[in-house]
């Protein structure tokens, strides 16, 4: 493996990395004006690496997948475009070893621990797919103005990917936040908590969320307040059958925290959350996810220190059409002590990767959480975290796939796994459910996201 660009950026970042100011500013005009040249317009490298093995962006479709004849917000499954293709490499516990510079350490330990079940397929890479040109309108905006503030507990500028040439590690991490993804999003989604012995646990929720930051029509600015409100329901197990929980994410968490509140149908009361998110157990996944993984890492930043190792080319999961189908059932793809490899995608990619250290004084399960950014969407998508002892204890990876509702990536199956009970979950499959997701059909509004309303809905 070539290391030039890697040494070459953690060499410029080495001085990025310390204790940021209060404010930490945008890009000069002329560093800027690399997007949508050598830069694509949401700041990741045009060219392909030098090998071959990493292709050029084309961003050839916009708001289509070939093959796929989807008809806007009508719930369609994925249609997988490259169906036809067949692996590259597959990579097993016997030779791993000749591509451990491109593998996770998460990914080295699933190869060790279950060598006859565990593999890694291989396929072609593809960078075919763009966002509309507003999206890139506002990341050059904010390439321009966008600035971290409070520590980088919050930002100031528009809503997505503040940014694109970033310089730390809490930079990158913003732009994991603030992607471009759906505006307004609605899907019934299932759990599953995998047992070693192939047993599981199931639950199912009905979410509808609203992410302001991602507004095709309304500028998003910081200044708003509220980037994402979110509102789901727990439909399974049946104990909590009609659980409703409501949540709104800001975009500064020093000046307004984060906001949750509870309807119980069993005392037909809702209640705040305190402190909600952090490493609160997930409900129904026998404490292999906390609350603040979804998307790998979600909500407020403070009880870490970020800083950012570098860019490096890593298999990872890339056009993940396959792994969220609707012809995929939950029989197949369940396997235990980890999701069945066959159904898996993975391309070598450029990522952006973040080492999280806990700090002095705070608590949290995990020591240290390493995440995997994907330098085409600023996507999360894979994880490697570690116990207060520093020992490797969970792998988590996310099956990202390109929607036409709204040209962009959504975020599919979700799979956290435990390399000490061999034990995981399953978590926003929507493989069986009768339709897939439906996204940026903007029929939800604010004032559905209330205490109020969860009292409303459940009178």
């Amino acid at each position: 493996m070539k290391t030039t660009t890697t040494v070459m950026l953690a060499a410029a970042l080495t001085l990025n990395n310390g204790l940021l100011t209060s404010a930490h500013a945008a890009v000069p005009p002329a560093e800027a004006a690399r997007l949508g040249k050598d830069l694509t317009c949401v700041g990741a490298e045009q060219a392909g690496n030098a090998e071959g093995t990493i292709p050029p962006y084309t961003g050839k479709y916009l708001g289509e997948v070939p093959g796929w004849n989807h008809v806007k917000f009508s719930g369609g499954q994925p249609v997988d475009p490259y169906a036809n293709e067949k692996p590259i490499l597959v990579i097993t516990a016997q030779n791993m070893d000749q591509y451990a510079a491109h593998l996770t350490d998460g990914q080295k330990a699933l190869l060790k621990k279950y060598p006859t079940t565990y593999k890694m397929n291989i396929y072609p890479g593809h960078r075919d797919f763009r966002y509309p040109d507003y999206v890139c309108r506002r990341v050059m905006d904010n390439a321009l103005h966008a600035q971290l503030v409070n520590d980088g507990q919050g930002v100031e500028g528009l809503g997505q990917v503040p940014f694109p040439i970033p310089k730390n590690g809490m930079e990158v991490l913003w732009n994991h936040q603030l992607p471009a993804r759906a505006y307004t999003e609605e899907k019934i989604s299932d759990l599953a908590s995998v047992l070693p012995n192939g047993s599981i646990g199931w639950g199912r929720a009905h979410a509808r969320n609203l992410s302001q930051a991602n507004s095709p029509t309304v500028e998003p600015k910081t200044s708003d307040l509220i980037q994402a409100m979110s509102y789901n329901t727990t439909l399974k197990p049946a104990r909590d059958n009609g659980v409703i929980s409501i949540a709104h994410e800001p975009y500064n968490f020093v000046t307004s925290s984060r906001q949750a509140w509870s309807y119980s149908p069993s005392t037909r009361r809702v209640r705040q959350m305190p402190g909600y998110g952090y490493d609160q157990p997930m409900i129904g996944t026998n404490g292999t996810m906390t609350v603040d993984e979804d998307r790998l890492f979600n909500g407020a930043p403070e009880r870490y220190t970020w800083k950012l190792l570098g860019k490096r080319e890593i298999y990872s999961p890339a056009n993940a059409f396959k792994a969220n189908a609707g012809t995929v059932k939950y029989a197949e793809l369940l396997t235990p002590n980890h999701p069945n490899p066959e159904f898996m995608r993975y391309e070598l990619r450029r990522v952006w990767v973040v080492e999280a250290d806990l700090k002095e004084g705070y608590r949290h399960v995990y020591g240290k959480r390493v995440l995997f950014i994907d330098e085409d969407t600023w996507n999360a998508v894979m994880a490697d975290n570690y116990d207060a002892r520093g020992q490797l204890w969970k792998h988590a990876m996310v099956n990202y796939y390109y929607h036409p509702d709204m040209s962009g990536w959504q975020a599919g199956s979700q799979f956290f796994m435990d390399l000490n009970s061999g034990q995981y979950t399953g978590y926003g499959m929507t493989n069986e459910a009768k339709k897939g997701p439906i996204l940026n059909e903007s029929k939800f509004t604010p004032d559905m996201y209330t205490a109020d309303a969860a009292r409303a809905i459940g009178r």
